[in-house]
């Protein structure tokens, strides 16, 4: 099942295609392909060469900086970023903060925070997440408390990704703890070098250190760092969750983890032939394209409701779920595929299928591994289904 460009579009698309081979350098791309760490450095590096091009915040309109495209070339962009093996982008600023200021935020802070997010000066994390306030993220015991022109914070943040690169945490903080749950919080911007914020890392299952809990320890923040009304911090969060959800569902990573199952699917021999015959396996591949085919329209259909409507709507949940699930089905596919030689240490490899097998296939057993919390970010995935029921049947 292919979509049907317009010869405008299919042009679009090599003007894109020629971009990333001429402007990525080889060893961004080789990073991305080989499951390498994808450093500060690099990132710091792939966000300046797309930000010279125009090309970097794809969902920003022209008035703030963006490229102005619609739903078809955001679609190919992303499309042909992950065939060419670009690193995704660090969503926190560009995808999440951006358009949050450019719908709630005060004209100064668009004019101040969005062209340090563009240029590179200000990196973000997002502190959303607390212990005992995951999936049941309005029962979050952060406190914001006023003192002149001054909030006054202290709490926890936990499972925050990248923290110990950012520079700045947007927060959701609680400001009226007398109210219902979602009508006492507010958002806030906080300076990451501001007295009393503490940095700490988590390490994962798989040995890195991605995420982060984040203490805030009577850290004085000036009250023009509010984000829209107080209080109505609730409105801002799920705002920027349709957007995070959206971003979550990685069609065109998905697109190229299929292509590369199904290519290791016909080297790798399993009892004298292909493991492509297998029927088992071959069955699962086969459902799981269908799905990826459904899940590219859906994506489109959303893609065009947020041009039309300014915003993505809770129907982004459907892309969360089913972006997440069909991931996670393909690398455990690329696994299965792999067998012993998709074990995490080089020094573990053996066997006729080293020479079929792609390159850094050692570090498939560290991203199958990794990959298991996009189920749960984001909102996990049994919360988007709630949601779903709740806001889309009625029930």
């Amino acid at each position: 099942m292919d979509l049907n460009f317009t010869p405008e579009e299919e042009a679009f698309r090599q003007e894109v295609r020629d971009f990333f081979a001429e402007n990525l350098p080889d060893d961004i791309r080789d990073a991305v392909k080989n499951g390498g760490e994808l450093t500060k450095e690099i990132m710091e590096r792939y966000h300046a060469i797309l930000n010279k091009k125009g090309w970097l915040a794809t969902t920003w309109p022209k008035e703030f900086g963006g490229p102005g495209w619609g739903p078809v070339e955001r679609h190919i962009f992303d499309e042909e970023s992950c065939a060419a093996y670009a690193p995704r982008i660090v969503p926190f600023g560009l995808g999440m903060l951006g358009p949050v200021l450019q719908k709630f935020g005060s004209k100064e802070q668009q004019d101040y925070y969005l062209p340090r997010i563009l240029n590179g000066d200000d990196w973000w994390c997002q502190g959303y997440s607390e212990p005992g306030a995951g999936s049941d993220l309005a029962s979050l015991k952060t406190r914001a408390v006023k003192d002149g022109d001054e909030w006054v914070i202290n709490g926890q943040k936990t499972w925050t990704t990248l923290g110990q690169h950012a520079d700045w945490i947007f927060c959701l903080v609680r400001t009226d703890p007398d109210v219902k749950q979602q009508e006492g919080i507010s958002f806030i911007l906080v300076d990451m070098s501001t007295p009393g914020v503490e940095v700490r890392p988590i390490k994962l299952i798989e040995g890195g250190h991605e995420v982060n809990e984040v203490f805030f320890t009577d850290v004085r923040v000036p009250l023009k760092n509010l984000v829209g009304e107080e209080n109505k911090g609730w409105t801002i969060a799920k705002y920027l969750l349709t957007h995070e959800r959206t971003g979550i569902a990685g069609v065109g990573f998905s697109m190229l983890e299929l292509e590369e199952v199904k290519a290791l699917s016909k080297k790798i021999m399993r009892n004298g032939k292909p493991l492509a015959e297998d029927p088992l396996f071959a069955a699962r591949v086969a459902q799981a394209e269908i799905d990826l085919e459904a899940m590219k329209l859906t994506n489109l259909r959303m893609l065009f409701t947020a041009q039309k409507n300014g915003s993505p709507g809770p129907e982004t949940s459907i892309l969360k779920i089913k972006g997440t699930v069909i991931n996670q089905e393909l690398k455990d596919l690329r696994r299965r595929a792999l067998g012993p030689n998709a074990a995490p240490f080089p020094g573990s490899l053996s066997g006729s299928n080293l020479d079929v097998a792609p390159e850094g296939h050692a570090n498939n057993a560290a991203r199958y591994f990794n990959n298991r919390k996009t189920s749960i970010f984001g909102g996990s995935n049994e919360i988007q289904r709630n949601i779903l029921t709740k806001t889309m049947l009625g029930l």
